[in-house]
């Protein structure tokens, strides 16, 4: 593993178990590695955050184009946006990350880029265009529940339950 993924996976698992991206001789330390050696990879904690964003869209990537191949990119998506773990994740980022100063062009293209791949496999899937976009954004909406810790909605497996009966596939 190369320093810089070795300093995003520290970041990835400070922010999941602290709660916020700690400060930059915190990182440093705990990936073992100096605060100029870590200033080399990423020049601030905004440029940490961009990194972590871009390597869980990266991710995610990965898991839904995995998950296509075997059919259940749908509930994949619906599970990652339901994780504690990504909840976790994206509440430390959520304070840097509605800092419009520090979500860059690069990042936000990421993330519309993304958007579009994700939905397209959701319409393979589905067969359906709208239903790929309902799907979207009811996993981004579960994504917002889990980063309130709310729990009051219907259940994973309800939701799951409730979209087989109503798709084409």
């Amino acid at each position: 593993m190369s320093t810089k993924a070795h300093i995003l996976q520290t970041v990835r698992r400070l922010a999941i178990e602290t709660g916020s991206v700690p400060s930059m001789g915190v990182i440093a330390q705990q990936a073992g590695v100096s605060k100029g050696g870590l200033m080399h990879h990423f020049s601030s904690r905004n440029a940490l955050v961009e990194g972590i964003a871009v390597q869980a869209i990266r991710d995610l990537d990965q898991a839904l184009t995995a998950a296509a191949e075997r059919g259940t990119v749908v509930e994949t998506w619906l599970r990652l946006s339901s994780s504690r773990e990504e909840a976790a994740l994206y509440r430390a980022m959520s304070i840097l990350l509605t800092d419009r100063t520090s979500l860059t062009d690069t990042l936000l293209q990421h993330a519309a880029e993304a958007t579009r791949r994700w939905e397209h496999l959701f319409t393979v899937e589905t067969g359906d265009p709208v239903t790929a976009s309902i799907i979207r954004l009811l996993g981004d909406g579960m994504l917002l529940n889990s980063l309130a810790d709310d729990d009051t909605g219907a259940s994973l497996d309800s939701i799951l339950q409730w979209l087989n009966g109503r798709s084409p596939t």
